[in-house]
């Protein structure tokens, strides 16, 4: 069926005279004989004009597929940057993380820096008045040595050398009036020391003989061993008290001699009255001496083990060595000024042959 509206529209081409006229003038009048000619014209240009459109759709679904390649590739290179970009962000985040706690490292590396500076400035100030306190002390020293060196300052050091001994001789004769040791007149009622052991077995080469001097006492007090070998139930209780108390009064003179002399006793005395201890630095058990490292010290190799200088409650022997040892820090006093023991039965005799020589001139002459 028509259209109505082409229908009026030829109906319109039909009254309208300008339209036919114009329809006529563009009309071609063809002739029989050209005809063919002219169809087989416009069949080539129908082929021409389905081969173009053909290839404009062969190249509309190329230019499609480009796009659509180009697309996916524009979209996997944005992705691959969004990537890169994304792994770039994370790296500088971690290098600003890295550069902080570097930052904060360094912060704290100064402020340390700072305080061993100071502290090195303060050593080195430290150092410095050591070293000037050294200078001085030196030149002091080459002065007093140059001043030794002369005759005058030899004489220099032996006056004070004399005052010394004097202080000390007078230092020790206030000891011997604190504890006088003085001998009764007539014979000796018993041997001091009479009955301990032989020096030999205790490590003394000499044996020493009694002296009959008559019975020695300090302080009033005589001391006899008696007790502390031939201690029984019967034995008087009162005779250990007065031999105890004496060994006090003599193990405290001891020590306030060695003290005036400076002279470190071999074996150190515990005071206590008549409760008095004596100390024997004895080396450990198992290895020797010679074992040792040099670089172990002294006291963390030597054990002082205690001996008591009274009976109440203790062992003979134990007491007896307490009594030796005792002697033997006499006779170190009675060497360390020239002197030669009288053996170690002779505990009361031995100080007050220490007094007396202490208390002689000889004592401030001594060179």
């Amino acid at each position: 069926m028509e259209n109505p509206e082409q229908r009026d529209q030829d109906k319109t081409l039909i009254c309208d005279p300008t339209q036919i006229n114009a329809t006529q003038e563009n009309e071609k009048i063809i002739e029989w004989e050209d005809f063919g000619h002219e169809l087989a014209r416009l069949w080539s240009l129908t082929s021409a004009l389905k081969e173009a459109n053909e290839k404009k759709l062969n190249l509309q679904e190329k230019l499609q597929y480009f796009i659509q390649e180009h697309a996916a590739q524009v979209k996997t290179e944005s992705l691959t940057r969004l990537n890169e970009l994304e792994e770039m962000r994370e790296r500088l985040v971690a290098r600003k993380v890295m550069m902080g706690n570097m930052s904060t490292r360094c912060k704290v590396a100064t402020e340390d820096a700072k305080k061993q500076e100071k502290m090195l400035s303060a050593e080195l100030r430290s150092w410095l008045v050591a070293g000037t306190s050294l200078s001085v002390a030196r030149k002091r020293l080459q002065e007093s040595n140059r001043t030794l060196n002369e005759k005058r300052g030899y004489i220099k050091l032996k006056n004070m050398q004399r005052k010394l001994r004097a202080r000390q001789q007078y230092m020790i004769s206030q000891v011997s009036l604190l504890y006088p040791v003085k001998s009764l007149v007539g014979p000796a009622q018993e041997e001091e020391l009479e009955s301990y052991p032989s020096s030999s077995t205790l490590g003394n080469s000499s044996v020493s003989k009694p002296i009959n001097c008559g019975t020695l006492t300090i302080l009033g007090l005589h001391l006899t061993m008696r007790p502390f070998t031939k201690i029984s139930f019967f034995t008087d209780k009162k005779e250990v008290q007065k031999s105890a108390t004496a060994l006090g009064y003599v193990a405290h003179a001891v020590s306030l001699i060695a003290s005036y002399l400076q002279v470190p006793l071999r074996y150190p005395l515990r005071l206590g009255g008549s409760c008095s201890y004596v100390n024997d630095n004895v080396p450990p058990a198992g290895p020797t001496t010679l074992d040792l490292s040099w670089k172990t010290p002294l006291s963390a190799t030597v054990k002082p083990v205690e001996f008591p200088l009274f009976l109440k409650g203790q062992d003979t022997t134990r007491a007896a060595y307490a009594i030796f040892l005792l002697s033997k820090d006499i006779e170190q006093l009675l060497n360390f000024i020239g002197e030669d023991s009288l053996g170690p039965r002779h505990l009361v005799a031995n100080l007050k042959e220490l007094l007396r020589c202490v208390q002689s001139s000889e004592f401030i002459d001594t060179s």
